[in-house]
């Protein structure tokens, strides 16, 4: 619905569904720094054109989500090297920008692309974004698994569920994940996940600010159960513990090259690459 300012209502967004804006608000800020972390033009076009209260989320001059969509750029860019003509599905997309940005850089224009989120978001998507014909949407939840037969897997097919997976319960989580290696072998599946105490913390949503709290984050694995997923899910071939990449700041820099050090197994956020047979 646009208002009187011309702009998209972004209030239709409720829940875990809002928290894309939260997001949106991060990569875009990001991407008006000159010596910014990401190259996202579509983020700042989508938050001008967005009628919202985006100052309720707090501080959102942040670093971390625009690390993790430099990230998932990069595996998903990696599989499209291989698989110039594969199908990449978005599972509960949100406001992200990532085809654009894919397609803007050096992978070639041959990869198809589907999005998968609740109608709302769909909505706000179709109204505010190009539709390139490689584009599809669903608007479905990613837990109706009807999506699946809408992807064509001859060329290659890699899943992202990216700011996903932590808002289901485990069962509804490992359930998707269990499906998908069951359903695209050959194909990857990429995700992220908090650190496994945030399930704890987070059991009645987390305050960013004063006006806004974070829904619950219910479901967290720790790096040891990640790794077990070659041997807990039928399909997973290999499973990738990923690194973050390199931010701004020597502080931030020493962090990212400590975490993966057995002391932080428990306090450490995870990005997750699986590998299906």
């Amino acid at each position: 619905m646009t208002g009187a300012s011309g702009k998209v209502n972004g209030s239709a967004l409720t829940g875990v569904s809002e928290t894309a804006l939260m997001t949106l608000q991060v990569r875009a800020h990001e991407a008006r720094r000159p010596d910014g972390l990401i190259d996202d033009p579509m983020a700042v076009q989508l938050v001008d054109s967005i009628d919202f209260d985006f100052a309720k989320f707090g501080y959102t001059r942040r670093q971390d989500m625009a690390l993790r969509a430099k990230l998932f750029d990069r595996m998903t860019g990696n599989y499209l090297r291989a698989h110039p003509r594969a199908t990449v599905v978005a599972l509960a997309e949100g406001l992200q920008t990532s085809f654009y940005r894919l397609d803007a850089a050096d992978f070639g224009h041959e990869f198809r692309w589907l999005s998968v989120d609740l109608d709302p978001m769909i909505e706000i998507r179709n109204q505010l974004l190009p539709k390139p014909a490689r584009v599809t949407q669903c608007a479905q939840s990613a837990l109706d698994f009807s999506w699946m037969d809408q992807v064509d897997t001859a060329d290659g097919v890699f899943i992202t569920a990216e700011g996903l997976l932590m808002y289901l319960q485990p069962d509804e989580a490992m359930s998707l994940i269990r499906a998908c290696a069951q359903r695209f072998p050959g194909g990857q599946m990429m995700f992220d996940l908090p650190p496994a105490f945030f399930a704890f913390l987070t059991r009645k949503g987390m305050p960013t600010s004063r006006r806004y709290r974070v829904p619950p984050m219910p479901f967290s694995l720790t790096p040891a159960e990640v790794a077990d997923l070659v041997n807990t899910v039928p399909g997973v071939r290999t499973v990738r513990d990923l690194p973050m990449p390199q931010g701004r700041g020597l502080a931030l820099n020493a962090l990212v090259r400590a975490q993966h050090l057995p002391i932080f197994d428990r306090v450490r956020p995870l990005v997750v690459l699986l590998e299906f047979g």
